[in-house]
């Protein structure tokens, strides 16, 4: 499920033509360079509206507000950095790959997309500390990893492929813990100096040596 599903049934919409659509989408991408550039406070709804090539009333055709359009951005890079779980770990076609090979890939995969979104994550964090619904968004996706992980990990618990004595919802919220605020101390703050292929082996190997998964050689 995505999580911009889970927005608010606040906003206008605008009209559900492809032309519509089209426009929603550019309001979108310009709101997110605007946000990036100037940061969510000082950033203006004529200055979104400019960069889409549109007129200042027309935003509020799509979006009430530059709060609600904020929300929206927030949730599409949030689905974005959620991909890998579904499409490495989760998937089907990745069952015979060894789960330390799978997990590796799908931070791989994270780290590049946190990498490119580093500019925005920094904002919506700083967002999120007093904007319940932006908070409520990041928690969101912190529940719904946090089961699906769970159940990967309970998965291997039962097939002898990691530690039977951890429990599964505990572990799962710790392993998301460790990779998202890793990857916000190394990519937004650069608290964190190591090299990208350093970054991902190390968190692999935490991940794999802290649910007992048996190494694969």
């Amino acid at each position: 499920m995505s999580l911009a599903a889970e927005l608010p049934p606040d906003a206008p919409g605008g009209p559900r033509s492809s032309k519509g659509a089209r426009t929603r989408a550019r309001l979108l991408s310009a709101a997110k360079e605007v946000f990036e550039e100037n940061g969510f406070l000082e950033a203006r709804i004529s200055d979104i509206a400019e960069r889409a090539d549109l007129s200042h009333g027309s935003f509020y055709t799509y979006f009430d507000s530059k709060e609600q359009i904020f929300r929206e951005v927030a949730a599409a890079v949030d689905d974005e950095l959620g991909a890998p779980l579904n499409e490495v770990i989760l998937s089907p076609s990745s069952s015979g790959r060894s789960p330390q090979d799978r997990l590796r890939e799908a931070l791989r995969a994270h780290f590049e997309t946190y990498r490119t979104q580093a500019r925005i994550m920094g904002i919506i964090e700083e967002v999120s500390r007093y904007d319940d619904h932006v908070r409520d968004l990041l928690l969101a996706r912190h529940r719904q990893y946090t089961d699906l992980v769970a159940e990967s990990i309970r998965q291997m618990q039962k097939r002898g492929m990691a530690d039977r004595g951890l429990d599964p919802t505990v572990a799962a919220a710790v392993v998301g813990a460790l990779t998202g605020r890793f990857a916000e101390l190394w990519l937004v703050q650069g608290a964190v100096e190591c090299s990208f292929d350093e970054a991902v082996e190390q968190v692999t190997r935490l991940i794999v040596n802290a649910l007992g998964i048996a190494v694969q050689s």
